[in-house]
């Protein structure tokens, strides 16, 4: 795994989609289809990749053997980079091309929460002598280089590098607030606070030393904990004074929570203009263009957002649509499909999605089987 004085990449996957309704029923939160080109997890991975990460470590919580399957599938194609699996890790590397048939028996108890998720596996996570842990959520939008943050850690002698975003004040309590001294150093970490005293929060992504990232978990493992690297971790590493810096993200980073998050989020994508004024993160420039995501579902069919062309307005369309309606401020994924005299506004279809003929989709979310989630009248965007 990790070579001396390398860098360990874990990945945090453990979301069920419960909060986000019919969209979540019966789907992994990491697989959720975002912005018509692929799913939530491949955003952190696409930027590990990109950074010239070889592997990344996946720490999964729920339905383990169906997104390794799925991750094997799309990522552990290619000779430069991989997902690796911890304890299962060895079963997929010797099913060759395939599948494996079996995974071996779980031996270890079920993790509580994202710290429990690197105590549980620690081997695999702190083997190999790797002295940087770079941890990675599955849920969030945004395209990044860890390289500088990764530089920047070793070269401050931190023990922990936060990621940071300036976000409206209003939204702050849906996020980790964090507040720094005039000498970077973090003063304050106070996870989804009541009444926040600032506008920086935390992205969800950092670097951690090793040792004392380890030395954290044991002292806090076996105490009356939550079991959370936001809740717990950050904020013992924090009282104990550790030296803790932040490095600020100035690009598009979105963090999708609910599917109403969902649902503003492809919006922005679909907008000429600045994203919805309602929406969490930067009001600058629209959504993340699709030209810029990582392409995993359907990577062969070409897609594109669409100012103006006959049926279409404003909207983000795959090469493949099947289009006798008219589709406005929506994006649609590969396989989709209107019927005559049908209108689709301001809403997303998922892979495959068929609208009838003469259906009229408003603020909506179409599953794959036809199913339409209206997004409430009091949170549209």
């Amino acid at each position: 795994m990790a070579e001396a004085g390398a860098v360990r990449a874990v990945l945090l996957a453990g979301g069920e989609g419960r909060r986000m309704g019919p969209l979540g029923a019966g789907r992994l939160k990491p697989l959720m289809p975002y912005g018509g080109a692929c799913r939530l997890i491949d955003f952190s991975l696409a930027n590990a990749r990109a950074s010239g990460l070889g592997e990344v470590l996946l720490l999964s919580q729920y339905e383990e053997r169906r997104l390794m399957d799925d991750l094997h599938r799309v990522w552990n194609t290619a000779a430069d980079f991989r997902v690796h699996f911890g304890p299962y890790d060895h079963v997929y590397r010797s099913a060759g091309g395939g599948l494996p048939r079996e995974l071996p028996e779980r031996t270890w108890p079920r993790e509580r929460g994202t710290a429990d998720a690197l105590i549980r596996k620690s081997a695999y996570v702190f083997g190999g002598g790797a002295e940087q842990v770079l941890v990675l959520h599955a849920d969030h939008v945004y395209r990044f280089d860890y390289g500088p943050l990764i530089e920047e850690h070793r070269a401050s002698g931190a023990a922990l590098t936060l990621a940071y975003q300036r976000i409206e004040p209003r939204w702050v309590p849906l996020f980790g607030m964090v507040e720094f001294d005039a000498t970077g150093h973090l003063t304050a970490f106070v996870e989804k606070p009541e009444n926040p005293t600032g506008d920086l929060v935390f992205a969800a992504f950092c670097v951690f030393d090793a040792r004392v990232l380890r030395r954290t978990l044991e002292r806090l493992d076996g105490t009356r904990w939550q079991h959370d690297i936001s809740r717990d971790v950050i904020p013992a590493m924090l009282a104990a004074g550790e030296h803790i810096r932040g490095h600020e993200v100035t690009g598009h980073w979105q963090d999708i929570g609910t599917v109403e998050r969902y649902h503003r989020a492809h919006l922005a994508l679909a907008s000429p203009e600045p994203g919805p004024p309602d929406s969490p993160g930067p009001s600058g420039p629209p959504g993340l263009p699709v030209e810029r995501m990582p392409w995993t579902i359907a990577p062969e069919v070409a897609r594109r957002r669409v100012a103006r062309a006959p049926g279409v307005r404003d909207s983000v369309v795959p090469a493949d649509l099947v289009n006798h309606g008219l589709v406005e401020h929506s994006v649609l994924f590969p396989g989709a499909r209107i019927g005559a005299g049908a209108r689709v506004r301001r809403s997303v279809l998922l892979p495959g999605a068929a609208v009838p003929p003469g259906a009229d989709i408003d603020s909506a979310v179409v599953l794959e089987d036809g199913t339409v989630q209206r997004v409430p009248e009091g949170v549209r965007a």
